[in-house]
């Protein structure tokens, strides 16, 4: 039932699985600010797109579409626009605003599936 579930919510429910990854490693930078040495890391929605499948539709069967499993995230190191004395490159107001949009797509992914599960019990309800 929860993969049937998955491939009725999509690419959003993925979306939203991988702006969890982000903020997580956001949060981790802008924690670690002051940590000397420590090199601040990000993941490439672009390539978390591709690597879903979400440029490209495949076809599982002629009327279905088929509906990747989850985001493979590859995590890099952010190079620093200036370094710092410590060796650590977290750009503060470059975290700040990172986690904000973050913030801001993934309230976006939730809108989207709070719209589709009530167009889902709305068909089911038959309302």
């Amino acid at each position: 039932m929860s993969a049937q579930i998955g491939s009725i919510l999509g690419k959003q429910a993925q979306g939203l699985y991988f702006h969890a990854q982000r903020a997580e490693l956001l949060a981790a930078n802008i924690a670690n600010a002051e940590t000397p040495g420590y090199r601040a890391r990000d993941v490439d929605f672009r390539s978390a797109l591709r690597a879903a499948g979400v440029d490209r539709l495949e076809q599982s069967h002629e009327r279905h579409m088929a509906s990747n499993s989850r985001f493979q995230t590859a995590v890099f190191y952010r190079k620093p626009a200036q370094s710092s004395i410590n060796g650590n490159t977290v750009d503060m107001p470059k975290e700040q605003t990172a986690y904000a949009e973050n913030a801001l797509r993934y309230q976006v992914n939730l809108r989207f599936l709070d719209g589709k599960i009530k167009s889902m019990m709305l068909a089911l309800r038959g309302d």
